[in-house]
């Protein structure tokens, strides 16, 4: 039996749809009469939350015009540069004319679908199971709901441009609602009263919403308001800390721009118990889950993901590469300039860490050290580039390709590609530009001036009107070719140098890499190690370490442990979970260290002193 709505409708409507009454479940019906709009749009959204147990949404898109044959199209991607085809969650799709009469509906393509019907309004209605946790996905439970839009709501092309609303239906009375832009916050039991109304489609899937029980605080910076949501047991984190955390974050990144695009930012959170973890970034705000066993020992996991995503308002959603736009809903977009986008975003974050007082030298240092370690140790570096990385991340959905021997990371060349490239500006300029100057100047005449960057072109050619000097033999080289970085060439300027140590690693047996729900997953198992002696195979996604949660770390922290360890795995593939116990191995290994020079000149020490914080030391923007 087909699920139906029940309500009781207005005027002559009311006895076409009487059958209703007997329905399963009661989710408001809508049709080109009832609910009235206060402000009709072109494209009228309501999403009811009627069945929150069977994590379904139910979804009408109200057509007010339009002639004969309407094509409605349903996102392939969004989030992550994976095609996901959100329609596969799609149910029951059905229609009516003004009348309350059935319109026909053709299911033209995998994501596509056609509704004939009369001239004038349409009502289009389906249901969609919402059960993808994280910043990256969807979800409906019983406890809250998380939607990225363009998960849960097709459009039409023909309309994309034109301005939408949306509407919450049937929403528990206990539950609240805070979105990243478009619908705020309405108070509990009062979330079917509001109304968003957006400039157009794109605009309204960049702003997630979140509803449920949650926490939530606000605090006043550099004239902005900032909103904290926090989904999650208050015992686990404390929110004047959080917001204190945030407040330094926001004021370090607003004074390195001289910039602040907004007058009010949302950090939306997620701290479940148990695995957690990733972040997306959005103009007005972000969404980020995070184990709350990563917590216990402080806040700085969670000042860690909010610097990045926080900067991410500027670098890739102000200045954004033309390879990105326009956005592309039903198919792969490919771009060269993650590097840039993800990679010196990293950069800007560690620097905004160390600007904001939670990283002193030593762990700055510490933390590049670490980068350049993991790039060393992946043989692809030898012959994929920067650019051809960020090109294929339309890969990292598969096991093998995040394998070391095929792929570097765009996220940690990339980090580390923004680091020398702020030494070589300071080089040629004895220290009165840096990498601050690039980005103010590419938000000066990109961002603010309504561009888009020609990818990685546009970095060089900031780089080189912030300088005044020729970066292209450091774009050839590093960027869009493979030659080995000479490091020391780069970090003498401010007195350091890298010193490349022998070590004696433990070794799991296997590597692992994060999956598309950030869940640590088997890519490679060594031969004739404990690993593949016990049967764990590529696919397997470890869940827990000795009683733990794994995390994104989970590599690195088996690495520290001494060869001959024994440690208890918790995995699970498509045929359930199992546990198991392995003995670390062990292998020699290298490890990155950045150590001061024999000697270091009192100039060499302002100069890093001066890079570390990002600041210019004479001349520059300030």
């Amino acid at each position: 039996m087909r699920r139906l709505r029940t309500a009781v409708l207005a005027g002559s409507l009311a006895a076409a749809f009487s059958t209703f009454a007997a329905a399963a479940f009661a989710a408001t019906p809508v049709t080109c009469a009832s609910p009235a709009s206060v402000q009709p749009e072109p494209t009228e959204y309501f999403v009811s939350l009627a069945d929150p147990a069977k994590h379904l949404a139910h979804v009408s898109i109200r057509l007010r015009g339009g002639d004969g044959v309407r094509t409605l199209e349903m996102p392939v991607w969004n989030a992550l540069y994976q095609v996901r085809n959100f329609a596969a969650n799609i149910e029951d799709v059905r229609a009516q004319d003004a009348s309350g009469a059935p319109a026909t509906v053709f299911h033209r393509k995998t994501s596509e679908w056609e509704i004939t019907a009369p001239s004038g309004c349409v009502v289009v209605s389906y249901d969609i199971h919402l059960d993808s946790p994280g910043p990256f996905g969807s979800t409906l439970n019983p406890d809250h709901g998380f939607f990225n839009w363009a998960m849960v709501l097709m459009y039409s092309p023909a309309l994309r441009a034109q301005p939408v609303s949306i509407r919450l239906l049937d929403t528990p009375a206990t539950w609240e609602l805070r979105d990243l832009h478009i619908l705020g916050s309405a108070a509990a039991g009062k979330v079917d009263q509001a109304i968003g109304i957006a400039r157009n489609y794109d605009e309204l899937v960049d702003s997630p919403a979140e509803v449920g029980i949650f926490q939530q605080a606000a605090f006043q910076q550099d004239g902005a308001t900032y909103h904290v949501v926090v989904d999650g047991n208050s015992a686990d984190y404390d929110m004047a800390k959080l917001d204190g955390v945030l407040a330094k974050i926001t004021h370090a990144a607003v004074d390195w721009m001289q910039d602040r695009p907004y007058e009010e930012y949302t950090f939306l959170y997620h701290f479940p118990r148990g695995y957690g973890g990733g972040g997306m970034e959005h103009a007005y705000g972000t969404a980020i889950d995070l184990s709350a066993d990563r917590l216990r020992n402080g806040l700085m996991p969670v000042a860690s993901v909010s610097a990045h995503e926080f900067f991410h308002l500027w670098n890739v959603k102000r200045i954004r590469p033309q390879s990105l736009e326009p956005i592309d809903y039903q198919g792969e977009q490919d771009t060269r300039a993650l590097w840039f986008s993800e990679g010196v975003t990293s950069t800007v974050s560690d620097m905004l860490l160390a600007r904001s007082g939670f990283f002193d030298e030593a762990e700055y240092l510490k933390r590049i050290s670490e980068e350049i370690t993991e790039l060393q140790s992946r043989p692809a570096r030898q012959w994929q580039s920067a650019d051809e990385s960020s090109l294929d991340a339309w890969f990292e959905g598969m096991a093998f390709y995040r394998s070391p021997e095929r792929s570097i990371s765009y996220y940690n060349k990339g980090e580390i590609l923004g680091i020398l490239l702020d030494l070589r500006i300071r080089q040629f300029t004895n220290g009165a530009k840096s990498l601050r100057d690039l980005f103010q100047w590419m938000n000066q005449h990109y961002a603010k001036e309504h561009r888009f960057f020609p990818d990685s072109d546009g970095v060089e050619q900031a780089a080189e009107t912030v300088a005044g000097q020729d970066f292209s033999d450091f774009f050839r080289d590093y960027v869009a070719g493979v030659k080995e970085i000479p490091y020391d060439d780069f970090f003498q300027f401010a007195g350091l140098h890298v010193a490349v140590n022998t070590t004696q690693d433990a070794i799991a047996g296997f590597t692992t890499r994060a999956n598309l729900g950030g869940q640590r997953e088997v890519v490679q198992v060594d031969g004739n190690s404990d690993a593949q002696r016990l049967g764990i195979l590529a696919g397997d996604r470890v869940i827990a370490v000795n009683g733990k949660p794994a995390d994104a770390n989970l590599d690195q922290e088996l690495s520290r442990l001494q060869p001959g360890t024994a440690i208890h795995l918790e995995l699970e593939n498509r045929r359930g979970k199992r546990q198991v116990e392995i003995r670390l191995g062990a292998r020699e290994g290298h490890s990155y260290e950045l150590q001061d020079l024999v000697t270091v000149t009192p100039e060499q020490r302002a100069h890093r002193t001066a890079w570390i914080h990002g600041d210019d030391e004479a001349g520059g923007a300030h």
